[in-house]
């Protein structure tokens, strides 16, 4: 019988060895796209004892005394929700490992404070159907777009000039959040304010990312976030689909924010098909297609519906 349980130091060996075999690592994060340097199931181990310092949760598949799988998954923007950074599925020929492993997240996060947990991994891994079994819910399929050729131009117009985000603008990128994002995948994602803040991923692990927004007429109609990890660079962004201009625009910011890095990369959701058509004319090629997934930790209950009562007449 297959058992999850969290990692304990007497696991190290096992962790190590491996079967003598790299298994890949299933799960995406954002601060991860356009690198392969998944967590290795040792440094996921011992990052555990560290956890006050990584935020990270560990846990394991074994059989017996074989280990089967492996599962981790840190907070997004507060303890409120959760991402899997880390599933390794090494009984390819036993569903019920990463059914185990994901029910064992759940479980743990729900104690842990957390309403929601996330999970990106490639469109076509089966990963997708297991976790479905196991109470997750596709909610959006992104594409993987990056180019080694981009160069900043100068075409970017006065009345788009992109300046600094601070913390008053968090609302009205919330505003901004619900016009580029469909009612479907908000409907999952983040229905309120304090769920968008919550689920709010990070684009890098290290320091040096820059928020930027763009106003008209005093209102914010576009949002960028970049950062540099090297000779990568990443970016996302949201725009006014009122605004036709404001996509070029915040393209054009984010290639000359990211001018010293050699490649540049981005997801896209599927639903914004005018970005990805301005993304593909500026030579940004598809890399790979992404599912996400969440899956609630509580049950949503429905209020009473409260109904006028009439009021009773009395002869007199």
């Amino acid at each position: 019988m297959t058992n999850a349980r969290t990692v304990r130091p007497t696991d190290l060996v096992a962790l190590v060895s491996y079967d003598g075999r790299v298994y890949p690592n299933a799960a995406l994060t954002r601060d991860r796209i356009g690198t392969e340097a998944s967590p290795h199931p040792l440094e996921t181990a011992l990052e555990q004892w560290f956890s006050f310092a990584t935020g990270r949760h560990t846990w394991i598949s074994i059989k017996g005394a074989t280990l089967r799988g492996l599962a981790s998954a840190r907070r997004r923007g507060s303890k409120a929700a959760w991402e899997v950074d880390c599933l390794i599925d090494a009984a390819e020929d036993d569903d019920s490992v990463l059914t185990s492993l994901l029910e064992r997240v759940a479980a743990d996060a729900s104690r842990g404070g957390a309403e929601k947990i996330f999970l990106r991994v490639a469109a076509d891994s089966p990963v997708v159907a297991a976790a479905t079994r196991c109470g997750f819910t596709p909610y959006m399929n992104e594409r993987l777009l990056a180019d080694d050729t981009a160069r900043p131009t100068t075409n970017q117009t006065a009345e788009h000039q992109l300046r600094r985000w601070s913390r008053s603008d968090a609302y009205p990128t919330y505003r901004l959040y619900n016009c580029w994002t469909p009612e479907t995948v908000r409907r999952v994602e983040a229905a309120t304010f304090r769920e968008w803040q919550s689920a709010r991923e990070r684009v890098s692990t290290k320091r040096g990312t820059q928020q930027r927004v763009l106003e008209v007429d005093g209102r914010l109609v576009g949002w960028l976030r970049t950062a540099a990890d090297g000779e990568l660079g990443r970016f996302d962004l949201m725009a006014d689909p009122a605004d036709p201009d404001v996509l070029d625009a915040l393209i054009e910011g984010a290639i000359d924010r990211l001018s010293e890095q050699s490649t540049l990369f981005t997801l896209a959701p599927l639903f914004a098909t005018t970005l990805m058509r301005h993304l593909e004319d500026r030579g940004f090629v598809e890399q790979g297609e992404f599912t996400v997934l969440a899956r609630r930790t509580t049950k949503t209950v429905k209020l009473p519906q409260l109904a006028p009562k009439a009021i009773q007449s009395f002869p007199t």
